[in-house]
């Protein structure tokens, strides 16, 4: 099983970085790295089964969403390689925000895990994404 994982802390306080991120359907936040969100379906951000399509190409599926403990996880249904549906099978991805309170900031993590024949070539692939999601998220708050 393959894994990927990036951290960061973001100078602002818990629940405004929580309210910032948690609409699956809003990543207004993260401009120049997502240039487009497209909400498929009914259900609202904030639904559990909420799926979007990020950039004409990742599809994801909102799996779980927990307000109070600021978490949330997703599915990658299919994407580009290699991320395409015939080459990876349960991508999870996960996002935990914990309170830093002695500084009242945020520690974020973003992490994943999948099934894949070739689990680097995802890693190559995902961690430098993340590393700009977690980039355009701090500087959202500088």
């Amino acid at each position: 099983m393959g894994k990927c994982y990036n951290s960061v802390v973001i100078e602002a306080p818990c629940e405004k970085v929580w309210e910032t991120i948690c609409n699956f359907h809003d990543l207004a936040w993260a401009a120049g790295v997502v240039t487009e969100v497209e909400a498929e379906g009914d259900l609202k951000g904030d639904q559990v089964g909420a799926k979007r399509i990020i950039n004409d190409a990742f599809h994801e599926t909102l799996l779980t969403l927990d307000d109070q403990a600021r978490t949330f996880s997703y599915s990658i249904d299919d994407g580009p390689e290699p991320l395409a549906k015939d080459s990876v099978s349960n991508y999870v991805g996960s996002v935990r925000l914990l309170p830093i309170t002695e500084s009242n900031t945020t520690f974020i993590e973003w992490q994943s895990t999948y099934e894949s024949p070739d689990d680097n070539a995802i890693a190559e692939f995902c961690n430098p994404i993340y590393e700009a999601l977690l980039s355009a998220l701090k500087q959202h708050f500088s």
